[in-house]
């Protein structure tokens, strides 16, 4: 059964222009793993950028915004062996997960040079 579903998109120049004036934008929002993935990819920008509209995705698709004391790094945006992008809470988004007995999370991610989107699905 689906408890929610979030979509969200974002210009990639304004992730970049963020990712380019300040160091510490980057060490904020994403983790070491995620910033190791982008920071491996040709057009960078375009991965930060759909990461970030996945963040914000899952916090639709679980109805809190931004409350609840939920930090950006809680929601960590990875690729599985085959590529495919996978989801992994921690913090407080992970004690949400649990409290709402949510299930498995899907994630669809899409940019071009100028647009990222993401689709969060989260099952109960």
């Amino acid at each position: 059964m689906i408890f929610g579903i979030g979509i969200d998109n974002i210009e990639v120049v304004r992730i970049k222009k963020q990712i380019d004036d300040s160091i510490k934008f980057k060490e904020k929002i994403f983790t070491a793993k995620e910033i190791k993935y982008c920071e491996s990819k040709k057009n960078y920008a375009e991965s930060y950028a759909v990461r970030f509209a996945a963040k914000e995705a899952f916090l639709k698709a679980i109805g809190t915004g931004w409350s609840n004391g939920i930090q950006f790094k809680d929601i960590e945006i990875l690729n599985d062996k085959k590529g495919k992008p996978v989801v992994c809470l921690h913090g407080k988004a992970k004690q949400i997960k649990l409290d709402k007995e949510l299930g498995n999370i899907q994630v669809s991610l899409s940019h071009l040079k100028e647009i990222a989107t993401a689709i969060i699905i989260v099952e109960k």
